[in-house]
């Protein structure tokens, strides 16, 4: 019998180009808006990053009217057994799973819906091998999280309702997968327990925008600009590849935020 695949493992992905109105994106606080040709250029190389490591990439054309839809993953979740359209907790997000509906039917079998009129941003869910927590957030509310947890249990899986530290935007902003048994957190996300059940990497103080990294196949994606996270994971043997994503930080976005990822089996 063949081991399970990991969750990190993947061979499909969908991107969507930014637009021009990505310099008026979301943002908590006063941050200086990133420029277009910057995004743009930390999208074009999360996309090379995507293909050297293995992942088929389908790029959708940019979307004007939505200036954080370059940011796919908030939107929908996907996963080798369907796809679920989400309902963002930001009002000018809304339109953004309409948008992508018509891909992700071509490309699944099964896609679900939402029920009810909750709210949950893709940037809450963390897919583990032990099942997906959904993060309580300002994006995702106890309702919405409910919801997605019904769905994810039609699709095969097992879900569990977790709590985002305040005042974080999103609950991978302070965590991401590293292999099966590690996580990667702040030391406040760690402190409330979530990952007791995981070995835990805590980010140095002033660097916790490196929490979110990716995991993709063999390969870990790091902000670039966190050089004592670099080395700790370095040092750590995990294979590295360093990724800008000053101006996507502007308008409080990470590397997870850029891609939907499954394993697409062979038809």
């Amino acid at each position: 019998m063949s081991s399970p695949r990991s969750v990190y493992r993947f061979n499909s992905a969908i991107v969507r180009e930014p637009s021009r109105s990505v310099v008026d994106g979301l943002r908590a606080g006063e941050h200086a808006s990133p420029t277009y040709e910057g995004v743009k250029a930390e999208h074009d190389d999360y996309i090379a990053a995507m293909r050297d490591a293995g992942v088929k990439v389908t790029v959708l054309p940019a979307l004007e009217t939505f200036p954080d839809s370059i940011f796919v993953e908030d939107p929908a979740l996907v996963f080798t057994e369907g796809a679920i359209l989400l309902r963002p907790g930001a009002v000018s997000r809304l339109g953004e799973p309409e948008a992508i509906a018509p891909t992700l039917r071509h490309m699944f079998d099964t896609v679900l819906d939402l029920p009810g009129n909750g709210y949950v941003d893709g940037g809450d869910v963390l897919t583990t091998p032990k099942g997906v927590m959904i993060g309580l957030s300002a994006r995702t509310d106890k309702a919405g999280a409910e919801a997605l947890a019904v769905c994810i249990d039609k699709l095969g899986r097992k879900a569990e309702l977790v709590a985002t530290p305040e005042g974080v935007l999103h609950f991978k902003t302070d965590c991401s997968l590293l292999d099966e048994e590690t996580v990667l957190s702040t030391a406040r996300l760690a402190r409330s327990g979530v990952f007791k059940d995981f070995r835990q990497i805590i980010i140095p103080e002033g660097e916790e925008a490196a929490a979110n990294a990716l995991r993709v196949n063999d390969v870990l994606m790091v902000p670039a600009d966190h050089p004592r996270t670099l080395e700790m994971l370095d040092k750590l043997d995990y294979r590295i590849v360093p990724m800008k994503t000053a101006e996507i930080g502007k308008i409080d976005a990470g590397l997870s935020c850029l891609s939907l990822r499954w394993y697409r089996e062979a038809e």
